[in-house]
């Protein structure tokens, strides 16, 4: 069942990251997004690859299964995305470097942590490392509600309409993985492994293609915001 899945995955991500790239906006004010937007995918779809082929895949010592890519893929996959939100926040202003250094920073900690809360076989460390991963958790979603929204906000206009529905989309989708990795073997085990892999690989599709497209539509609309800031930025 978890193989089938996998291998689903691989191709759903493949095929979704040459889609989006595909349909995306090639402007200048835009490619860099579209660019994010199919990325995040393809970065998806090596995971896949090297979860299906049983590459660091492995058992945590209690019959429970790893899948040591695919917290490989958030590392790299969440932070193009948090990227790609704060560059909208800020409506494309070239000084977001505190903002990235912030949110991604948070966003780190809150993957390996929750690694570390995967690999933990006592089940109060277990416990413990979850708990602190979502502390970090509610850090980033303080970031994209808190300060990013309000600067987004202060701005006004298309551009922050999109970072609203960008981020309202993201927010709703991200808030169920944690309850998928406690439900999980990796946590209280309530659910099985198969249950879990398919939960999480609709959550990605999700996540990644499904928002990939739609994120891309609503640039898309934007484009004349865009366009006029970059020619005000260069005169």
């Amino acid at each position: 069942m978890e193989s089938t899945a996998l291998l689903i995955g691989f191709v759903a991500m493949s095929v979704g990251s040459l889609g989006i790239y595909a349909t995306g906006s090639k402007s200048s004010a835009i490619r860099h997004h579209t660019q994010i937007h199919a990325l995040v995918p393809f970065i998806a779809a090596t995971a896949y690859l090297a979860m299906y082929l049983g590459t660091f895949v492995m058992d945590r010592g209690d019959g429970v299964t790893l899948y040591v890519p695919r917290y490989a893929d958030w590392i790299f996959t969440t932070p193009l995305l948090l990227s790609g939100l704060v560059a909208l926040a800020l409506h494309e202003h070239p000084r977001q470097g505190g903002y990235i250094v912030a949110i991604v920073g948070l966003n780190a900690l809150m993957i390996l942590t929750g690694l570390l809360s995967a690999m933990s076989l006592d089940g109060s460390t277990r416990l413990i490392w979850f708990l602190w991963s979502c502390v970090a958790f509610a850090g980033v979603y303080y970031m994209i509600w808190g300060p990013l929204r309000e600067r987004s906000a202060s701005y006004g206009g298309a551009l922050h309409e999109v970072y609203r529905k960008n981020a309202g989309q993201l927010s709703v989708v991200w808030l169920i993985y944690p309850v998928v990795f406690a439900l999980g073997p990796e946590g209280l085990g309530t659910i099985s492994a198969a249950a879990s892999v398919w939960a999480i690989l609709v959550l990605d599709v999700i996540a990644k293609v499904a928002y990939g497209f739609t994120a891309g539509e609503r640039l898309k609309k934007a484009e004349p915001e865009l366009m006029s800031r970059e020619a005000r930025r260069l005169a």
